[in-house]
């Protein structure tokens, strides 16, 4: 895996074109040494790398590259428009998506943002664990199955690899959180008190943003597997093979064409205004035939298209994602019946402290009466009641009947009405 360090171009550049740009650049550098030599205050150098991001290439020998890129060079080579890469931005938040395009496959999975094409991988480069396990992963495994013979395409098996270590990152994130939970809850069904109470609301948290997370990778690819034209668009080794023999069978055709106007000359001379006319409309004729040729080939093979392949390496990782989003339900189910044990048990004690309540109440209501009792004998009046000491002592053992008398029928008239249990 060899990597350098931002090179000026990425993509092969034929001989005629790079001479264009050659000249083109000198005339540049030329205009802007005139420009700026000229000494006008107000023009400013403007940045060579500005807008410019650093990106991995990867091929499919499993060499990577560490690249300088700005977005319009992304965008002219990969044909997408500016929107696709809105969605790579680290800068914003969109939804997990995979997007199938004519040359190209946009892919925004958690941390892995990527272009693949049919040829090659551009990664956007960052120092996550998850994009440098995706590169290291992706170019062994194209190293390894060099020489090997695969029925899975290039961009299937880069996009196989998202799906896998984004369903992997996932997963473990749901296991890690499952074994710190259960024994809080556990705990707290046991124990109930503030510091376990407060953990437990910090780890909803988390399992509520997780779940989220989970839920638009499972929304994303179902959403794709539910579209059979997005699935189609993403054969592009396919298409690429289409239309490289579509343009050999439009360059044979030409070829032949020219041969055969060429014999016709040679043979039969005619006048120069009944040549050109002739060779006119054998062009006009050829260019309805490739036109029709093309359209009826295209609009065949996009008929014909086959996307089983696609749609089971998708199912796949649906159901492993799904499982991921079964587990996530389950833990908030646990700690939905955590919290409804919890209120139960708050209830109960709430319940006793409301009968404890009424149980004082009506003790404080019979001692009541039997200080009125005692009070009103005790004031300093006239009776024939205290010429017996006696007498008072009665009055006393009557009382306390009757204030016990009371207090057990407040019991009484509690377990009629059921306040308190049987």
């Amino acid at each position: 895996m060899a990597e350098s360090q931002a090179p000026s171009v990425i993509f092969d550049v034929p001989e005629s074109a790079s001479s264009l740009n050659t000249v083109r650049l000198d005339s540049d550098r030329h205009l802007n040494h005139d420009t700026h030599g000229s000494g006008f205050p107000g023009l400013k150098k403007r940045g060579h790398n500005l807008g410019s991001r650093s990106w991995i290439k990867i091929d499919q020998n499993g060499n990577s590259k560490v690249l300088e890129l700005d977005k319009f060079t992304v965008m002219r080579h990969c044909s997408l428009p500016s929107r696709d890469l809105r969605l790579l931005d680290p800068l914003f938040i969109y939804p997990y998506t995979i997007l199938g395009r004519e040359k190209a496959i946009v892919i925004s999975l958690e941390q892995i943002r990527c272009i693949i094409t049919a040829d090659e991988v551009i990664l956007m480069n960052s120092l996550d664990g998850s994009v440098l396990q995706y590169k290291s992963e992706l170019c062994r495994r194209l190293q390894t199955s060099k020489d090997q013979s695969d029925d899975l395409p290039f961009e299937f098996k880069a996009l196989e690899l998202a799906l896998e270590l984004t369903c992997t990152s996932l997963d473990a994130q749901v296991k890690e959180l499952e074994m710190e939970i259960y024994p809080v809850l556990d705990e707290l069904a046991s124990s109930i008190s503030t510091v376990n109470l407060e953990r437990v609301r910090r780890f909803k948290g988390h399992l509520l943003a997780l779940t989220q997370r989970v839920q638009k990778v499972c929304d994303g690819i179902e959403h794709l597997m539910n579209d059979d034209g997005d699935m189609a668009e993403m054969y592009l080794t396919e298409k690429k093979e289409r239309r490289e023999a579509l343009t050999s069978g439009d360059l044979y055709d030409q070829i032949s064409t020219s041969q055969n106007v060429k014999v016709v000359s040679k043979s039969a001379p005619v006048s120069p205004v009944g040549s050109c006319s002739g060779v006119r409309k054998l062009q006009r004729a050829f260019s309805s035939i490739s036109s029709s040729k093309h359209g009826s080939f295209l609009s065949s093979s996009s008929a014909g298209e086959n996307i089983d392949q696609l749609e089971m390496l998708l199912e796949a990782y649906f159901i492993v994602i799904d499982n991921t989003l079964n587990k996530l339900l389950s833990l908030k189910e646990y700690i939905d019946d955590t919290e409804d044990l919890i209120n139960i048990k708050l209830g109960n004690v709430q319940n006793q402290l409301i009968q404890f309540e009424l149980l004082l109440t009506a003790a404080t209501f019979v001692v009541t009466v039997f200080a009125v009792v005692t009070a009103v004998f005790g004031t300093n009046f006239d009776d024939s009641i205290f010429d017996n000491p006696s007498t008072f002592n009665w009055v006393l053992i009557i009382t306390g009947a009757f204030c016990g008398m009371l207090y057990v029928a407040f019991l009484i008239y509690f377990r009629h009405k059921k306040v308190f249990p049987l």
